[in-house]
């Protein structure tokens, strides 16, 4: 069979969508490129069981929509596969609908947290063939395939369309086996097009890993990606096929940075043994690493300073409010305490953390959102962060905070278009224009005087720094932008 993998470009004043890898959708004027790694895993998957993949991601190559079409109809495909999300899953009802128009015998396949939660809708809303839910629609699209060319039973988490109705496979499950995944086919997905262009790097190129699915708390009531990938249910690798992987990137294709997109990092004696493979066999001096990890993973002082030595360079971790009600209610399993003292241990082990803050609870008032301002603003003056991204917070269907947004009358909207991060679909004691202030402001909160005489420090230092705090520099008026009126 002829397959593509597709993400078709997708016009907008916004700017450009970071579709990608990306838990909470964002447009953005300066975008920014992520490694597509569970595309990629069933890009590899399906060229592995012998089928013809085209790699078609019109948005990263910035395609107009009529060349990305013209690409994909001219390969003569039998099955095109379309990940989307929330505030983009109209547009691609209506991609579909063209392309069925187009080529009525295509096969068209929609997965994602959207479509996970609310399978149904995209069916009734576009002429869509098949929806594989949760987050191992590597495997599913696997199966699928084998059951159009060898009549191999459906799995679970299927849904697809019969003359009568639609019809499901039941729950989709997580059992797959990620120690027998092949290494992904980075060539076959093009993965310089996202080496060059992502401000997490500070060496390139750079490329993503996800060793794994995905994040062992798995309970934030925000996070899209609980709806594909419950805590309890988190999956990883072993130590030594993430150590291989990373090898064979330093060896074959002379990546110089990886970021580790798993929900968490695994942490305990899977960190311990991963790192002290890093430094055993020498990778610690050849490449950085970069992570996601939460304040309270029980690292110890000694935990930061093995990472440190093993290659880490860049952790990002999600702050989300400084107010202990909100916390709570996002069920982050966390106290406001954890975040300086996580964030002390990470800086004086010579890391550099990354955080992330949202804001537009209907909960919080102008003063708690000030309380978190405030507490951003002291963490930078004292030099614990490097770098941060602020953002609305939006109840994606699926997750937990989107079920007590409905209970609660909490919506203003329920059009998926404004579901973007820039504006907020919550009813909350502010104004969206109060709102993004406050997010300009959190933005603004990082330069402090101490904090931009430490950064021209370390830019000076050496050209790599200097050009990654130059790329950074040159991006912030951008970040204003897109929270502008």
């Amino acid at each position: 069979m002829k397959i593509v993998i597709a993400f078709p470009p997708l016009s907008s004043k916004k700017g450009i969508p970071l579709l990608a890898q990306n838990r909470q959708f964002q447009w953005a004027h300066a975008p920014w490129t992520a490694y597509p790694m569970i595309p990629a895993s069933t890009a590899t998957l399906i060229k592995q069981a012998g089928h013809q993949i085209l790699w078609a991601d019109g948005i990263t190559k910035k395609q107009t929509y009529q060349a990305w079409e013209k690409e994909i109809l001219n390969f003569k495909p039998d099955l095109v596969l379309i990940e989307t999300k929330t505030p983009v899953v109209k547009k691609h009802w209506k991609i579909i609908n063209r392309l069925k128009v187009k080529k009525p015998k295509l096969i068209t396949i929609l997965v994602g947290d959207h479509v996970t939660a609310l399978p149904q809708e995209s069916f009734q809303n576009s002429k869509v063939d098949y929806i594989l839910t949760g987050g191992n629609y590597d495997f599913l699209l696997l199966n699928l395939v084998n059951h159009l060319s060898k009549k191999e039973k459906l799995k679970p988490g299927i849904y697809y369309r019969t003359k009568a109705q639609i019809q499901s496979t039941g729950l989709f499950r997580l059992n797959h086996d990620l120690e027998k995944m092949p290494l992904v086919d980075r060539d076959l997905t093009q993965w310089k097009l996202y080496a060059y262009k992502n401000s997490n790097y500070l060496k390139t190129p750079g490329t993503y890993t996800m060793f794994a699915r995905d994040c062992w708390h798995g309970k934030c009531t925000f996070c899209s990606w609980t709806t594909l990938y419950p805590g309890k249910y988190c999956r990883t690798v072993s130590p030594g096929k993430a150590l291989d992987e990373i090898g064979h990137l330093i060896k074959n294709h002379s990546v110089k940075e990886i970021m580790d997109d798993s929900g968490t990092f695994p942490v305990g004696p899977w960190l311990t043994k991963f790192c002290q493979g890093m430094i055993s066999r020498g990778y610690n001096k050849k490449i950085y690493l970069d992570c996601n990890l939460r304040f309270n993973s029980g690292l110890s002082q000694k935990d930061y300073h093995l990472m440190k030595k093993a290659g880490f360079r860049l952790l990002l971790f999600g702050l989300e409010s400084a107010n202990q009600k909100t916390l709570d209610k996002l069920n982050k399993n966390l106290k406001v305490s954890q975040i300086t003292s996580g964030l002390e241990k990470a800086k004086k082990a010579g890391l550099k953390p990354h955080l992330t803050v949202m804001i537009g609870y209907p909960w919080e008032t102008k003063k708690d959102i000030q309380n978190t301002l405030t507490f951003v603003r002291q963490i930078f003056k004292k030099g614990l962060a490097d770098s941060l991204q602020a953002t609305i917070i939006v109840p994606y269907p699926g997750t937990p905070l989107f079920k007590e947004a409905q209970k609660k009358n909490w919506l203003q909207t329920k059009n998926y278009d404004h579901y973007d991060m820039r504006q907020t679909v919550l009813k909350t004691p502010l104004t969206n224009q109060e709102l993004q202030k406050f997010v300009r402001s959190l933005y603004g909160s990082i330069f402090t005087p101490h904090f931009i005489f430490n950064k021209l420090k370390e830019g000076f230092s050496s050209q790599d720094n200097f050009l990654y705090y130059l790329r950074l520099a040159l991006k912030f008026p951008t970040k204003l932008l897109d929270f502008s009126k």
